[in-house]
């Protein structure tokens, strides 16, 4: 495995519930590398998207630290942060989120557009990526034209368009049947090795998981190799 890309230091997510304190992540220390799929599995309610906001930086930790690169990411400006995620992330939802008034070309444009890029390389990249994920016939047709698996190929092709360092997915598959959660599994270990991208990928689909590079489950606020892990990588560990 490659260099680190992500560390998580001593996570708390404590939230306020009147006079009570709910804490959802507890202490939690995460370490991600380069090129790594790494599935986070764990019951419904057990932080895992709280998890994925803070890495993100649409949530804050209450204590500790996420580097980047060596860099603190909360510690950066809103505007900052901002260009940090158009620049260096990609999000994947269970629901696709896609723009149902613009073509599925338009929604693949659409971090280049908002990045400054060009009208016309905007639609170039975009196309090269809709390619990618085999839905080059489709590009003109509107959300609503295309099944759901279709709308997961390009919402993940929207994720990836920018080409970022780290994609933040949740429940990718959580809406389609098992044929279409095997395609987007290939989709995804396809444009790691083609990107060098790394995943982390919020899962209830143990299939799924299994097959990513590393599984950590999430339990009573901190993340534990998975007792069942079926991993491709040895060295990799919860830090």
């Amino acid at each position: 495995m490659n260099n680190k890309l992500l560390t998580c230091q001593g996570i708390v997510k404590t939230y306020q519930d009147g006079d009570n304190s709910i804490n959802v992540l507890n202490k939690l220390d995460l370490s991600l590398s380069s090129h790594e799929l790494l599935a986070i599995t764990g019951s419904s309610g057990s932080g895992k998207s709280t998890l994925l906001h803070i890495l993100g930086t649409l949530d804050k930790p209450t204590k500790g630290n996420v580097l980047f690169n060596g860099q603190d990411i909360h510690q950066l400006s809103a505007t900052k942060q901002a260009q940090f995620r158009n620049e260096k992330l990609g999000f994947i939802y269970q629901f696709h989120h896609l723009l149902a008034e613009f073509s599925a070309l338009e929604n693949v444009m659409m971090p280049l557009l908002i990045a400054g890029v060009s009208e016309k390389k905007a639609k170039q990249q975009a196309l090269a990526m809709i390619e990618q994920v085999g839905l080059k016939d489709r590009a003109n047709h509107q959300p609503s034209m295309l099944s759901g698996g279709e709308r997961q190929r390009i919402a993940i092709s929207r994720a990836l368009v920018n080409r970022p360092a780290l994609v933040l997915a949740d429940e990718p598959t959580g809406n389609l049947d098992s044929e279409n959660a095997h395609t987007i599994f290939e989709l995804l270990k396809q444009l790691r090795d083609s990107q060098g991208t790394s995943f982390v990928v919020v899962t209830h689909d143990q299939m799924l998981a299994r097959r990513l590079d590393r599984v950590v489950n999430l339990s009573a606020g901190v993340l534990k190799a998975d007792s069942a892990e079926a991993t491709n990588n040895s060295n990799a560990k919860v830090v």
